[in-house]
């Protein structure tokens, strides 16, 4: 009876040192290839080939902003866009004098919109057509002439782009003047971004509504989803400004580029001081270029489009 209450014993022990050293040589076998990822908690460590999430915009509206998924030109990129060019603003000889690259977006119509188009491209500055489009709120007169309407048949649409691109020359592109209604209309974008298309240009969408389907209708058309990141004078203030383009410089860090603007109107000078002071921050660890720059590199855009 000893003897094989002994025997049971060694067999259990036999066996319970065998699963000790099963265990052992499973936990030294190393992960398999494809999960060497780490995961970051904090979610901003970039993997190249890695796609970075972007929070949810409020108001339950659908981001269409797509991140690169790796740093072509090695370096941090803005594209700072200033709007409201062509009636002789204040703040445009000040905006024109900063020392680094930026893109001049021309309203159509007004007083000064060629001569402030052609000074751009003398300046080798790129230049968009600033289109009026309809918002949600907003007074009507602050659209200005030759605006784009929701209620407007395809063929009044059609030729309001047309008039509106004929009238800025050098124009590469087109970027929304308010807009925040025809943004989500699909009928209307569809509309602008064919002649978009027709003409080699591509869109830059303001991003005047958190529910723009500008960018998917653009994917969907061929076309680069561009559009504003961040908008520097949304307080007028030159204060503000600069802490806007603090901003600008770790959105551009983090996720290698950034799509920026701001305005010449009634607070233009502070905005032009704030940027100026910006630029100085921001200048050794930033790159500014031109729209043209960043869509050529990001979205490998090449268009047929020739200028006069």
């Amino acid at each position: 009876m000893n003897k094989g209450y002994r025997l049971v014993k060694r067999t259990m022990m036999c066996l319970i040192a065998l699963v000790v050293i099963l265990t052992t040589l499973c936990i030294a076998v190393p992960p398999a290839q494809g999960k060497e990822i780490a995961q970051d908690p904090g979610g901003m460590q970039k993997h190249p080939g890695v796609l970075l999430a972007e929070p949810v915009p409020p108001s339950g509206g659908r981001s269409t902003r797509v991140q690169p998924a790796e740093n072509i030109s090695g370096h941090s990129r803005v594209a700072m866009i200033i709007d409201d060019f062509g009636n002789g603003m204040r703040g445009t000889d000040e905006m024109f004098a900063l020392p680094v690259k930026f893109t001049v977006a021309v309203m159509p119509f007004l007083p000064t919109s060629e001569k402030d188009a052609r000074r751009a491209h003398e300046q080798g500055l790129d230049v968009l057509v600033h289109l009026p489009m309809e918002p949600n709120k907003g007074r009507p007169e602050w659209l200005g002439p030759g605006a784009v309407l929701t209620r407007m048949s395809d063929t009044e649409v059609r030729q309001r782009v047309e008039a509106a691109l004929d009238n800025i020359p050098f124009a590469i592109g087109i970027n929304n003047h308010m807009g925040s209604k025809v943004t989500g209309d699909e009928r209307v974008m569809g509309i602008i971004l064919s002649v978009c298309k027709e003409r080699g240009l591509f869109f830059v969408d303001s991003h005047t509504n958190y529910r723009s389907i500008a960018g998917r209708m653009a994917r969907e058309m061929g076309l680069p989803p561009v559009e504003n990141h961040i908008f520097l004078d949304d307080v007028h203030t030159s204060g503000h400004v600069m802490k806007q383009m603090r901003l600008v410089q770790e959105r551009a860090k983090s996720q290698t580029y950034c799509v920026t603007i701001g305005h010449v109107g009634v607070q233009g000078k502070e905005t032009a001081a704030g940027i100026r002071s910006g630029i100085a921050e921001l200048k050794d660890s930033v790159e500014f270029v031109g729209i043209s720059d960043l869509v050529k590199d990001q979205w490998k855009w090449n268009s047929s489009l020739t200028l006069p």
